[in-house]
């Protein structure tokens, strides 16, 4: 049957003769060979990416927040570029001091502890997750004293004390307690010892005895 202009009947302009539409067709390829194309594609770019792409795509990523090497250097090759060009682009950038993972594993300590009040445990886990060295994550976790923890860890149990209800049982609200701290990477001795003192300050009960196993 013929449409006007000699048509068949429900053909659309452009149709092929399959019947498939050739807008709706798309250009093969995985998702791992756009992203070469990405980096690699532009006139002039060998495949992998140039050295300036993966320079240009560190100072993106650096603008947001610091990051370790190992963190840059996982994000550029999510995005195709070629191993060489990812470690001669880190060199270069190490090079120039914008990339330290020395000066970063101790602004992220500071900061995570101070702000955060994350504890030394909670502390060497994260950097670890983020590459960086035993040594100098050590170097950094060394800025935090015994005295630095107790106090941080103070201050956060007193803040839940006052949200605790009043007449929470004591060995519930010990264990609450010493688990919150816990959870942020305090040492199961320190967390006692600051949730004895502040449970004795507010509540005026000084006979809580060592728990038999540590709480959680």
């Amino acid at each position: 049957m013929l449409a006007a202009g000699g048509r068949p009947a429900g053909s659309g302009r452009g149709d092929r003769a399959d019947g498939s539409d050739p807008q709706r067709t798309r250009s093969p390829g995985s998702g791992a060979a756009r992203r070469h194309r990405d980096v690699g594609g532009a006139e002039g770019n060998p495949p992998g990416g140039s050295l300036e792409q993966a320079k240009e795509a560190c100072l993106r990523l650096l603008a947001v927040r610091a990051r370790s090497r190992a963190e840059l250097a996982q994000r550029l090759s999510a995005k195709g570029f070629a191993a060489e060009v990812i470690e001669q682009s880190l060199d270069r950038l190490a090079e120039v001091g914008l990339i330290d993972d020395a000066e970063f594993a101790r602004q992220w300590v500071r900061q995570r502890h101070n702000f955060s009040g994350k504890g030394r445990q909670a502390l060497a886990q994260e950097l670890r997750r983020k590459g960086v060295a035993n040594e100098e994550a050590a170097a950094a976790l060394d800025d935090i004293t015994a005295d630095d923890e107790h106090e941080r860890a103070t201050e956060l149990v007193r803040r839940k004390l006052r949200t605790l209800p009043a007449d929470l049982d004591r060995e519930k609200a010990i264990r609450r307690l010493v688990g919150m701290l816990a959870r942020r990477g305090y040492g199961h001795s320190v967390a006692y010892t600051v949730v004895r003192a502040e449970w004795e300050a507010s509540r005026g009960d000084a006979d809580l005895g060592e728990p038999d196993a540590p709480l959680g």
